[in-house]
């Protein structure tokens, strides 16, 4: 097994996360990092050991085969057509894209040029979601009929240093956290087929809590409370809330209600967490054992997956058909809310594959 070199662009307060975790996997290596602040940049390198470039470096470098895109949302799709036309592989930090134009953008040149494109998030090849693929997979709860999907808080602004991005156009609870659960929904059940959604604008402006931006204005140009119903192709009807507008709540994050049963899904922003079963004949939810290593936070393990699939020339399971179905999803609540009715999805996907059982920790075939 061949190390497969990586690149970084983008260095703000995800990055971390994505440098720790490339130490678990043998396959990978981060060469290389670039921002548009070179101090920024400097001090990931100096951390984590990487070298710090600029960004025309970063994709002159014939050794870095894949890049991973970690700049801001509204120019994930620009810098990924960069990755793409220096010719590297590219996977991108969630959304794939802030319209399903430039997405389909970047699906076309990759296919133009023979690259691999893929996008965050890879939460659903953890622990916790893989195990309940395999609980779905073996039918445990039998067909599934009906879940529901509900991610309510009050907004990052209390904690994040730099906020105001949040409620710009690219930002909002559903490109922010929708991809968590709409990719979760889509693994675990498959494509979808239609969306009847509403979103609204609940405040014209919020107020940042941080110690960097205390007390600060932000203007909301957004939609921040989204509700509605996903019809997915295998017949299972998702009732979904993705909102900013909400102080406390105790709703569960997924569930999925099948005709034998029912499945608590744990919350899909992590790769672990309680899995859950109830069956008739059951006194109450029984907690269900790990099927799948990767319980801790992996995030990389998207690109990780990538790595290996180019070198044993099999699909990557974070592919950009697969995030542009997610991203049309996400879309179409607001298309639903403009039309006044149901809205037909134009695209479809595979059902990603589920991780092999019995892997060795580090590896993903």
């Amino acid at each position: 097994m061949e190390k497969v070199k990586l690149g970084i662009i983008g260095c703000g307060n995800i990055s971390g996360a994505y440098f720790k975790g490339a130490q678990a996997f043998e396959i990978v290596e981060i060469k290389s990092c670039a921002d548009l602040n070179m101090d920024v940049a400097q001090a990931q390198a100096e951390e984590y050991g990487v070298q710090a470039v600029t960004v025309d470096e970063l994709l002159a470098d014939s050794e870095i085969e894949i890049v991973i895109n970690l700049t801001i949302p509204a120019v994930h799709a620009k810098v990924s057509l960069q990755v793409l036309n220096a010719g590297k592989h590219v996977h991108s930090e969630k959304p794939f894209g802030i319209n399903l134009e430039e997405a389909a953008e970047v699906l076309a040149v990759a296919k133009e040029k023979g690259l691999r494109v893929g996008s965050a998030p890879d939460t659903f090849l953890g622990a916790g979601l893989q195990t309940c693929r395999k609980i779905l997979d073996d039918n445990w709860i039998g067909d599934c009929v009906a879940g529901t999907a509900f991610m309510l808080s009050n907004g990052p602004e209390s904690w994040h240093p730099n906020p105001a991005f949040f409620y710009k156009t690219g930002g909002g609870p559903m490109l922010d956290m929708g991809p968590y659960y709409m990719s979760a929904l889509v693994h675990l059940l498959g494509p979808a087929k239609s969306v009847t959604g509403i979103a609204v604008k609940s405040f014209d402006e919020r107020v940042a809590g941080c110690k960097e931006h205390f007390n600060e204005r932000l203007p909301v140009e957004v939609p921040t409370h989204y509700s509605g119903i996903i019809e997915f192709v295998n017949g299972a009807l998702i009732t979904v809330i993705i909102s900013f507008d909400v102080f406390k709540h105790s709703l569960p994050r997924i569930e999925l209600y099948g005709k034998e049963g029912s499945l608590a899904i744990p919350d899909p922003n992590t790769f672990g967490g309680d899995v859950k079963v109830f069956r008739p004949g059951n006194e109450d939810w029984e907690k269900v054992p790990y099927s799948h290593l990767y319980s801790e936070n992996s995030r990389i393990i998207g690109a990780v997956d990538m790595a290996h699939a180019i070198q044993t020339d099999r699909p990557h399971r974070c592919n950009g058909e697969f995030a542009y179905h997610v991203l049309e999803i996400m879309m179409a609540f607001e298309k639903s809310n403009d039309c006044g009715g149901k809205y037909q999805l134009e695209s479809t996907c595979e059902q990603p594959a589920p991780l092999p059982l019995g892997l060795l920790q580090g590896l993903l075939d």
